[in-house]
């Protein structure tokens, strides 16, 4: 037996002193521990060869250790270390002894033997006192009496991918494990913790008062969380964000620092919190070194974006309410009317809505040619939204470098999706001399609703990018869904998305996973931003092709716009035709030019 496999079944001998009852669960595939149908296996002496769990109460609901379980799905990497490091610190202090270990996805587990065991209310009350306290922290195995568990040391972790490392010295785990922590170590915590217990209460108290009040008032009532904690102060805490509403790590910092520059707070008041409630805030930083250096300065701009929103007017800039007062543009092609600049962007948010609700089904149905006709349609909206209206006058090799595809392809396809757009998409004029093809968007009367009810994702509308050239263009739909979700969506979610076959979608995942621009966590799929699909666009050679298309349409609309030109007249205009008087003297030169000096004549001659 190699060294490594030895050492985990030598760590698996400390489950049985963790174990609440002396039983044990098994993982799925998805990563769950389900109770079993028939009586639930004892633990073994011998390693389980895949992923088991101990339950953490008996069958009297007390436990006999506190299971700490540290998880980076609550908060980034940074903050569980930092995490680990304060509670360690904070056992210590109150003279309780643990043991601890790590997983292969950078979770952390510790454990605090106790000598008498505490009931399952107790037990709870206080890990969820040092949940307040530190974000990563997840209560949940204190929180489930009959199905609370977690994965002891040596164990197989979830994914297969390792095993619980045990990080204490096997002798003394085995140590502390058997000797345990006395009452009075565990009465000091409680002491330390006085103020988080108190507020575990008075919310629970809340929380039960506000059902009541439910379960008493006729009719439907609202009320606000008990809670009550702000999104962007989770943000600050545990370093994760919705990725469909910030873009990036800095886009997130700078939303929690102009979060907090709303309050009296300083910068030094901030630089102090970053280990303790504001550890996500320094996690969403590179490194200590870039945190140095970016901070004051993101600090100073999210305070002058405060001051300028709470209403410090800047010297020389206006501020004015913007109202869209233009009428509707229709399909008449009329030009008495006129759209404001918003009201035609709000147009195009409700045709991306319609877009995706409605016709990528529909255009998917239309058979082979469904999925270019789909990207086609985004090539279309994304122009509209670049040039900021509803009148689409690209030519055809502008879409084909969009799309990958030929300009012949494309001229045949326009009307064929102008026939199935369903009135979303009309030609109202034909190509002449220098001028492409005009296409008008608009949103039919049938679909008004489905518009209102969908709300506009933010985020930029593609054709297919270069990457996708060489990946296709089922990969481009997969990894679109990915990127629009509202949160990292499961297989099961991109199929209904991209109308897609299952098979399809799970071989285009496995290969978007294997170029390194997604990654699978925790069973949902989700975009990694730290990826440049230009470089691999390069890596794959797609974007050497992309350059020579965007060369080849740019020569060959330099040669048509030539042959246009054979057949217009010059226009001649007065001061090119030469006269004697005009050209041989001019009024603006002093009739003592002789007499000027060197540099004035200079300065009159440039």
């Amino acid at each position: 037996m190699p060294a490594g496999d030895a050492a985990h079944a030598q760590a698996w001998a400390l489950a049985p002193l963790i174990a609440g009852s002396p039983v044990m669960r098994f993982a799925t595939r998805v990563g769950k521990y389900p109770r079993p149908r028939l009586a639930p296996p004892r633990i073994t002496r011998a390693l389980p060869n895949r992923a088991a769990a101990v339950m953490v109460h008996g069958s009297d609901g007390s436990v006999q250790t506190l299971c700490l379980d540290l998880d980076t799905s609550k908060a980034l990497q940074a903050v569980v270390d930092a995490d680990a490091a304060a509670i360690t610190a904070l056992l210590t202090s109150c003279g309780l002894r643990f043991v601890a270990d790590h997983s292969p996805s950078g979770g952390r587990h510790i454990y605090v033997p106790l000598v008498e065991r505490l009931a399952a209310e107790d037990s709870r009350e206080l890990v969820e006192a040092l949940a307040t306290r530190f974000p990563s922290l997840d209560p949940g195995p204190h929180q489930n009496i009959t199905d609370g568990c977690i994965r002891p040391p040596g164990s197989w972790h979830k994914s297969m991918t390792g095993h619980q490392v045990l990080d204490t010295p096997l002798s003394e785990a085995y140590d502390i494990m058997r000797l345990r922590n006395p009452a009075t170590a565990v009465a000091a915590l409680r002491r330390v913790l006085a103020a988080s217990i108190r507020q575990v209460r008075t919310r629970k108290d809340a929380r039960a008062t506000a059902r009541l009040a439910v379960a008493t008032t006729s009719g439907t009532i609202g009320f606000q969380s008990v809670r009550g904690t702000s999104v962007l102060r989770q943000v600050a805490r545990t370093g994760i964000y919705d990725t469909a509403r910030y873009k990036s790590a800095s886009e997130a910092r700078m939303a929690v620092l102009s979060h907090l520059s709303n309050f009296s707070i300083t910068l030094p008041q901030v630089q102090e919190r970053l280990t303790t409630d504001l550890a996500g805030l320094a996690a969403l930083y590179q490194d200590t070194t870039h945190l140095g250096r970016l901070l004051p300065f993101e600090w100073d701009k999210a305070q002058a974006w405060v001051a300028q929103k709470n209403g410090a007017v800047r010297a020389g800039k206006e501020h004015s309410n913007k109202c869209d007062t233009g009428l509707p543009l229709t399909h008449r092609g009329g030009t008495e009317e006129v759209r404001s600049p918003a009201s035609v962007m709000a147009e195009i948010n409700d045709l991306e809505n319609v877009l995706y609700a409605i016709l990528d089904q529909r255009l998917a149905s239309t058979g082979r040619e469904g999925i270019t006709l789909r990207f086609l349609l985004r090539a279309v909206i994304g122009f509209a939204r670049a040039k900021g209206t509803l009148l689409v006058d690209v030519g055809c090799r502008s879409f084909a470098r969009e799309m990958g595809q030929h300009h012949g392809t494309i001229a045949r396809l326009l009307p064929r999706l102008v026939k199935h757009s369903g009135g979303m998409l009309s030609k109202v004029e034909d190509a002449h001399g220098w001028q492409a093809d005009s296409y008008l968007l608009g949103l039919p009367e049938q679909w008004k609703d489905v518009a209102k009810a969908h709300a506009w994702r933010k985020g930029k509308i593609y054709g297919i990018r270069p990457v996708f050239r060489a990946l296709g263009a089922p990969a481009a739909l997969v990894y679109e869904a990915i990127e629009r979700g509202s949160h990292s969506p499961t297989t099961a979610d991109i199929v209904r998305a991209t109308k897609l076959s299952r098979p399809t979608v799970a071989k285009e995942l496995m290969t978007l996973a294997e170029v390194s621009m997604i990654e699978r966590h925790h069973g949902a799929w989700q975009i990694l931003h730290t990826t440049n699909l230009r470089h691999i666009a390069e890596w794959l050679g797609v974007q050497d092709d992309y350059e020579y298309q965007c060369a080849l349409i740019r020569a060959q609309r330099q040669s048509w716009h030539a042959h246009l030109e054979r057949f217009i007249e010059p226009v001649i205009r007065e001061e090119d035709i030469y006269d004697e008087e005009i050209s041989e003297w001019d009024s603006w030169v002093p009739d003592g030019y002789g007499e000027l000096s060197a540099l004035d004549r200079h300065l009159l001659a440039a």
